[in-house]
């Protein structure tokens, strides 16, 4: 299993935040990896929305389905999966300086069958991308008012 973990304060107030964050949609604005993001459920965001992820690594396009599995002022959960991939993103939020917010971005992501041979291999690239999410992130949150 991969790990990436990255924290940063963006100056949205948490609610701001966490409300443009809890639509998975939003990705492809935020996650350099994300080539496109839709949901994939009728109606409002909420636990058990799911969206239709097409992320870009090394070269090659992939397609998960996430899940949102927590909703809360603090805490957003959501799981991404498809046959070779089992994915974890976690953020937390909390109140920062100046009415801004703190954002704790925890990635897990678990390889299935042979492709469980290749995590030692990549561990630098999602080191790299886990920079650029954080620098991107940052960015969007800020620009956008979140």
């Amino acid at each position: 299993m991969i790990e990436e973990t990255r924290t940063f304060v963006v100056s949205p107030p948490r609610a701001t935040v966490v409300d443009y964050l809890k639509d998975f949609a939003h990705a492809a604005q935020w996650d350099p990896g994300t080539v496109s993001c839709v949901q994939s459920s009728p109606g409002e965001v909420q636990v058990g929305t799911t969206w239709r992820n097409v992320s870009k690594f090394r070269g090659k396009e992939t397609e998960l389905t996430y899940r949102l599995e927590e909703l809360a002022q603090d805490r957003l959960v959501f799981v991404g999966e498809n046959d070779t991939v089992h994915s974890t993103d976690t953020m937390t939020f909390a109140d920062a300086g100046q009415g801004g917010t703190e954002v704790t971005y925890h990635a897990q992501i678990a390889f299935k069958g042979l492709a469980k041979l290749a995590t030692p291999f990549l561990k630098s690239e999602f080191d790299k991308l886990g920079d650029q999410t954080r620098e991107q992130l940052t960015r969007v949150l800020n620009s956008t008012g979140a």
